[in-house]
């Protein structure tokens, strides 16, 4: 069966995802040739702090930006604000990871030409004393169960990022609603809340990216992984120029080729620290 990806600005139908990653590539070599002539533009680029904390941005867009003259101006946020920005045509691309509101942003009309990019999973990380007893819990909601039953100290960014959103289906799983002494939200982005969390010893949901990126730094510990319901998806979304006329749309677009061309997730899956890859390629 053919799945319907996405849809020009011109309303043309893409059918099938080799399609449609044939039709990027073809941009990116379109491009080229006229780059290095150019005037440097620049593209806004709205997206989650766990990109940008790993240092994985560091390593993905300057040879984007070398190769095609176009400058990527990152705003790190929570997916929450990035798909915002998105709406209200304040960015022109958004790099997330919250799958159903990306589906919201683009049945919304908002975003155009979703494309997945990578992936890795969510990790719940806590004191080595593990007040809980949560560790080598096999699912998720229990080890939350467990948290709130003694009301150890549970560090939330509160921030509607895709994390956020992620802890918030997790409490609601568990049947607990979260508050109290106990439930701190810090507001702040995963590499801030991490080290919060490591300073008051508590527990908190994290993205294992940003984690490995962070571990000499805290001496939190992995207590429970490997709950199918922690795997953690990223997209890429335009925005719709449509909706908002004055975003550069055909920039978006040779972002999105690029981050899903095969260098491109070869910069994806070589990107380690201390020996661990902290995203994986999207399977093609």
């Amino acid at each position: 069966m053919v799945r319907h990806i996405g849809t020009t600005r011109f309303g043309m139908k893409w059918n099938g995802p080799l399609v449609a990653q044939v039709l990027l590539i073809l941009l990116l070599l379109w491009w080229q040739p006229s780059a290095s002539s150019a005037e440097t533009v620049r593209l806004k680029l709205a997206t989650t702090t766990s990109t940008d904390n790993s240092g994985l941005l560091q390593a993905l867009l300057p040879p984007f930006e070398q190769s095609y003259n176009i400058k990527v101006d990152v705003i790190a946020v929570g997916t929450g604000k990035a798909l915002t920005l998105g709406r209200n045509g304040d960015v022109d691309v958004v790099l997330v990871h919250a799958r159903e509101a990306e589906d919201r942003f683009v049945h919304g009309g908002y975003g155009v030409n979703r494309r997945d990019v990578m992936y890795n999973d969510f990790v719940i990380v806590g004191p080595p004393n593990n007040p809980a007893g949560i560790r080598g819990s096999q699912k998720a909601s229990q080890a939350f169960k467990k948290i709130a039953a003694v009301q150890a100290l549970f560090i939330s960014r509160g921030d509607d990022s895709g994390t956020h959103k992620k802890e918030l289906s997790l409490w609601k799983v568990a049947e607990v609603a979260p508050g109290g002494a106990w439930y701190m939200e810090t507001g702040q982005g995963m590499g801030a809340s991490l080290q919060i969390a490591n300073e008051k010893r508590g527990y908190v949901l994290a993205d294992r990216g940003t984690y490995i990126a962070y571990r000499d730094k805290v001496t939190l510990e992995v207590l429970c992984e490997g709950d199918p319901v922690l795997h953690n998806p990223y997209g890429i979304i335009a925005v719709n120029p449509v909706r908002h006329p004055h975003v550069r749309y055909m920039e978006s677009m040779m972002l999105i080729a690029w981050v899903t061309s095969p260098e491109g997730q070869r910069i994806i899956e070589g990107f380690k620290r201390d020996g661990k890859v902290l995203f994986f390629p999207w399977p093609k």
